[in-house]
């Protein structure tokens, strides 16, 4: 709890940092789907409103795996050395570093949910409690998967590069900005594999009534995927060299 207090600290102070996290994708949001949105419908839904659950998904998607550059930073500064100091476990501090990620990315899912209610996105108000859980599952995996990165990367740039190739392939091919249905015979194996497109997919069931696949499978899909990167985080982190 010490090191989820420490990086929900830094967070809150780092204003520029919430700021941009949120004006990004409400930027996408407002520009593109206005653009497109002003005549195209999608699953007889504007497009706009069909890419909210998208635009949610994808402010998680940076916020959390960019979020494994701040190990980096520890390890530059010596600030893990002082905290493994400490008597407790890697995984404890693991398990620390987890719910601080996940912390970020559910306030700024949390706050465009917000947003999208007030400019007049209609969507299933019942359901939030619901798309907060897939949100919280959603955010543990690609939390992971930024500090396995961290620990493995000793630079800032590295880090940013490989991250890079990462988050958008996830974020475009996860049927954010487009339906999956007739995809391509070649495409659809990737967007399959994409963990993000049964988040996309799971919000769109909840809060607009529309999906591809039955929303108990999308769950059971992102369980398996928070498990397996909390698991291979662990490991990663167990192994870094400082």
């Amino acid at each position: 709890m010490a090191i989820w207090y420490r990086e929900f600290k830094v967070f809150t102070r780092e204003k520029a940092r919430v700021i941009s996290s949120v004006v990004n994708p409400l930027l996408f949001l407002v520009i593109f789907g206005a653009g497109l949105g002003s005549s195209v419908e999608v699953q007889d839904v504007t497009y706009q409103t069909f890419i909210y659950p998208g635009i949610i998904s994808m402010a998680m998607l940076f916020t959390s795996i960019f979020y494994g550059v701040y190990i980096v930073w520890d390890k530059m500064i010596d600030f893990l050395k002082e905290v493994l100091v400490a008597p407790l476990s890697r995984t404890t501090i693991f398990l620390g570093k987890v719910l601080g990620g996940v912390t970020e990315a559910m306030i700024q899912g949390s706050i465009l949910l917000i947003i999208g209610l007030l400019i007049g996105i209609k969507i299933n108000l019942w359901g939030l409690p619901a798309a907060l859980f897939i949100m919280f599952i959603t955010a543990v995996g690609l939390v992971g998967i930024g500090l396995i990165l961290g620990s493995l990367m000793e630079r800032p740039e590295g880090f940013q590069l490989i991250s890079s190739f990462i988050v958008f392939p996830l974020f475009l091919l996860s049927g954010a900005l487009f339906p999956i249905e007739n995809l391509p015979s070649w495409l659809a194996p990737f967007t399959y594999a994409d963990p993000l497109t049964y988040c996309v997919d799971a919000l769109r069931s909840i809060l607009l009534g529309t999906s591809r696949f039955p929303i108990l499978f999308d769950l059971a899909v992102l369980l398996l995927f928070a498990l397996g990167t909390t698991i291979l985080g662990n490991l990663s982190f167990k192994r870094m060299k400082l």
